[in-house]
Formats: structure tokens, sequence, C-alpha cells
């Protein structure tokens, strides 16, 4: 009796670790009960006191923090250095703020500091006040490891995935799209922006748009009202005339964040930004190339099938002609991965695309997947968790994907990525390729 209990434990553990391989393992992975969403008490304090404070890659070792007041007066002012309570340097910035139907927000602050060792502990105040926070830069080289979180919200499951998070030795953290779940409440805003300050504050977050940021109200309201003033991200300094794309380079790779909610047709400013973004990229100084957006291209859950065609078409000739590594999506509140694919089928010189739109949201998990499996389709599992990205040097990258398990936090997908610049897939290689991207 006692050896096969011993038996069924074992196989047990087999079926909850991913091989990468395709194998199918995690769809029969029994999901825990969905959490309510969190109630944040009020708490009194000084109206210039810094709130919802979070950062930002801002540029070539530039940093921009972000945080909220409810003192018109307070400064826009950041004063930091490399020892605690010992401000070395100041720089001054901008403020913002918006009215939404009812709700009046406090004044949005925006400060780029800079130039910034790399790989560098400081320490800052905002608005010249106490508490002193610290943030750390990300390395100037490999290995740099990225957080990955989607569709995070504001739900038990919500801190189960910070908690895991925060556990994690990581240099940037990424999440594509659907942030807040605030979708039209404005004050949801600001307990989404307290909630993530013990992490935001200390590691850049850089972000794309998802549905749930639009808020817009026909005669009324704007869309992306919010998610614009609250969350500015470096796309002037990338060539972007938008907030809802842009892109950032970081320890050899370049980033591109793209928007699924504005216009990507081949007339778009979006398709001509991006053109002359991917145009830049040196695969000598950034090896790995990453995309990141809302609305998934590749996915065999039952869930928003198909929404993701119409930005597919016209974009994944640009992005395989310039050889994406990889791309991350949400939306879909479950986690799958696929082998190198384009045009619909398998492709080793195409992109590995993650789905990881389970970070903690409100509206559940998406447990139905179409049979039979596609062939793409390496790994598929309804959970919620995160994923991360180490990417160790200018071949190699190691995948994880960790899903929360009651509290416990477990590996449930494995796999390491070799980068396409090191196979001869990339762009330089194929003139044909060099042509897509540099067509009128």
């Amino acid at each position: 009796m006692e050896l096969r209990l011993m038996l069924m434990a074992v196989l047990l553990f087999i079926s909850s670790v991913g091989t990468g391989i395709g194998d199918g393992i995690g769809e029969d992975y029994v999901r825990p009960k969905p959490r309510k969403a969190l109630t944040f008490p009020w708490k009194r304090r000084q109206s210039s006191e810094p709130q919802q404070v979070h950062i930002s890659l801002a540029g070539e070792k530039h940093m921009r923090i972000s945080w909220i007041t409810d003192d018109e007066s307070s400064p826009s002012i950041v004063k930091y250095g490399t020892s605690p309570g010992e401000y070395a340097y100041s720089s001054q910035g901008e403020s913002t703020s918006y009215n939404y139907l009812f709700y009046s927000s406090g004044k949005i602050h925006h400060v780029v500091i800079g130039p910034l060792e790399d790989g560098t502990v400081y320490y800052y105040q905002c608005g010249g006040q106490d508490p002193e926070f610290y943030l750390k830069t990300p390395p100037s080289q490999f290995p740099i490891t990225f957080a990955v979180v989607g569709d995070l919200g504001q739900t038990g499951w919500t801190t189960t995935t910070l908690d895991h998070i925060a556990q994690c030795k990581y240099d940037v953290q990424l999440v594509p799209g659907d942030l807040s779940y605030a979708d039209y409440q404005q004050h949801l805003w600001d307990s989404f922006g307290e909630l993530l300050q013990p992490l935001a504050s200390a590691r850049p977050w850089m972000v794309t748009e998802g549905n749930h940021e639009k808020e817009k109200i026909l005669l009324f309201e704007a869309g992306f009202q919010a998610y614009n003033a609250r969350w500015k991200m470096p796309y002037a300094e990338s060539g972007s005339a938008s907030n809802l794309y842009y892109s950032f380079e970081v320890a050899g790779v370049h980033v591109i964040m793209l928007g699924s909610y504005t216009e990507y047709d081949k007339n778009s400013d979006q398709y001509a930004w991006l053109k002359a973004d991917l145009a830049k990229v040196d695969r000598e100084k950034t090896p790995w190339l990453l995309v990141l957006l809302h609305a998934p291209w590749y996915n065999s859950n039952w869930a928003h099938q198909g929404e993701g065609d119409g930005m597919m078409a016209a974009i994944e000739p640009l992005l395989y002609a310039a050889g994406v590594d990889i791309l991350l999506a949400g939306h879909v509140h479950a986690y799958e991965r696929s082998e190198r694919v384009y045009n619909g089928g398998l492709d080793p010189c195409g992109a590995v695309h993650i789905t990881i739109g389970d970070g903690g949201n409100r509206e559940g998990l998406a447990q139905r997947y179409l049979h039979p499996k596609p062939e793409w389709s390496a790994f598929r599992e309804a959970s919620f968790g995160h994923g991360e990205l180490k990417i160790i040097n200018s071949t190699h990258a190691f995948w994880s994907w960790h899903r929360n398990d009651d509290d416990e936090m477990v590996k449930s997908d494995r796999v390491w990525i070799t980068s396409l610049a090191s196979s001869g897939c990339f762009a330089d290689t194929k003139p044909e390729h060099r042509r897509i991207l540099m067509a009128p």
C-alpha cells in the first residue's frame, strides 16, 4: 500500500513539471478556486506625501520616477544618491492631472533622473520629503532577467503573484496590458498604484495597454486617459508619437511594446514607426529582439479566438523579417507557449509566442482549450502566475512559467531558447527580409 502511494506521488510530481517539448502536460491541472477582489482601507496621510510611486526606463542610463500627491503645490522634484539619506543629485520634471466624469486625479508627477550607473542601487525622495525609496538600475550586459505578468487586476491571486515576483531576482518587469482593471472606476487606479508600489518603486515596470485601459465613453470621455496620465513610457525617447507604442534597449535586448488597440494597418502611424524602429535595430549590439502586445496572435484557447488576427496579418511579416525572437501577449486568462512559428505553421526562423494573461484578474481563468492541440502549441495550462525570462548571453535564454499552486510557486513549464541572431535567421542575412523592412 505504501509503495503504491509513493508511486502515485511520483507520477503526480512528474505531471506537474513541463518538459518544454510539447507533450501536453499541464492541460489537466486542477485549478485552485478564485479569490475575491481586494479591499483597501482608507489611510490618513499628508497631502504632499508621495503615493503610487513607480519607475520606468527613460532612455539610455535614465529612469523616470512617477508618483501622485493630493497637494497641488507639491514640487515635481526628485533628490537621489547612492547612499541612504545622502542626495548628491536633483532633477526637476513635469506634472499633469485629469478629470473623468466626477473623478479628479491628484497631481501626477513625472521626473527623469540620470545619467545613472548600471547595476547600481540609488536612494531617492519624491517631492523633497520622506519616505525614502530605493531602486536598482539594470545591468549593462548579460545576464539580465525580466519578470513578465499580464492581466493583473486586484484580487487575492494578484497579491500571490506579486509575492512570487518579489522572490525573483529580476531586473525589469514587463506587462503586456490590462493593469488595474479599474474599468471606469478611477479610484481603482489609485488602489492599484498603492498595491504595486513596493515592487514598482524599486525596479522599472515597462507596460503596454490592454482593452481594460480603454475606458472610452462615447461623447463624454476619450480613451486611455488614466493610462496615459499615470503610466508615461519612453515613447518620445524611441521616436514614437504615442504612449501606446514605443521601444527601449537594455543590456543587449531590444524590446518593442506594441498597441493592440490603436491603429496598426499599413497606413497607420504605428506601422510606420515600427518599420523605422526595426530597421534601426543593431543585432550586434542587441542580439535579442522581444515584442509585447496585448491580444495574442497564436492562441489555442476558446477565449478571444481570432481577436489578434487583423494585427497579425498586418505586422507579422515585419517581425519575421526582423527576426523577432519572442512575442509575449496577455488577454487570454491562461498560459500558453508555442514552438517557433510563422504564418500559422512551424518555422525555425519564426518567433516563440507566449500568452501570459493570467496574473490574477477578477474575471477568472480561461479553462477551455481547442482540441486537437495545434502542432505549434508546445505547452498550455489555465492557471494564475508569472513568467521569468533570463537571458544568459547573446545566444541562450531560459524561460520559466511559475504558476500559483495555492500560495506556493511551482515551475510547471521551462525551456531553453536560442536566439535567432545566432542561427542565421535574422534580417541582415536574408536580403528578401531587408526589402520588407525598407519597402515604402
